[in-house]
């Protein structure tokens, strides 16, 4: 499945590729306040970054840079990945590195369109997170676009220095019907 542009309001969905590699970017990554809550939780190097988007560009997946439509600013990811066909579900996944960019709304733009874009056009029957109870801007950021808690695991990872408590939370295409929905 080949990533396409897409856009929204205010952003740019441009498909995450080398031409993204900046210090800027391994900034972000290495940055506690955007990676506390992330799986790879920083020191990363530029050769590193150079790495994972060398084998994003080779895979088959649905990653974009989300990209300001006023300037062109990168200033974050969102990525569908993996999809399972066979049973029309996806996990989802958001980085916003640029803290600057934080509290406008960005991350729930950017949510809606792709998640709007793999129930429309792909016809995904249901995406689905996890996320860490302690990362309260995400929970209420998915709570707010129709995501629903399925599951809690009790101090499932550590994060932050700390074992934390994590939500696999999941919406569905809204083109299904399921009674306990």
């Amino acid at each position: 499945m080949r990533c396409p542009g897409l856009d929204s309001a205010r952003l740019q969905y441009v498909p995450l590729s080398l031409a993204h590699l900046s210090q800027e970017y391994v900034d972000w990554l290495n940055n506690p306040d955007v990676n506390r809550f992330l799986e790879t939780g920083g020191n990363y190097s530029i050769e590193m970054l150079r790495k994972f988007l060398e084998d994003v560009e080779k895979k088959n997946i649905l990653f974009w840079a989300i990209h300001l439509k006023t300037n062109g600013l990168h200033i974050g990811n969102i990525k569908i990945d993996p999809i399972n066909e066979r049973h029309g579900t996806a996990e989802y996944g958001i980085l916003m590195g640029r803290v600057s960019e934080w509290g406008k709304g960005y991350g729930k733009e950017a949510s809606e369109c792709v998640i709007n874009y793999c129930f429309d056009i792909l016809k995904l029957r249901k995406i689905t997170l996890g996320v860490v109870l302690d990362n309260v801007a995400a929970v209420k950021l998915y709570k707010g676009i129709g995501f629903k808690v399925e599951g809690h695991y009790k101090k499932h990872g550590l994060y932050d220095g700390k074992y934390c408590d994590v939500l696999r939370m999941a919406r569905f295409n809204p083109i299904f019907s399921y009674d306990d929905q």
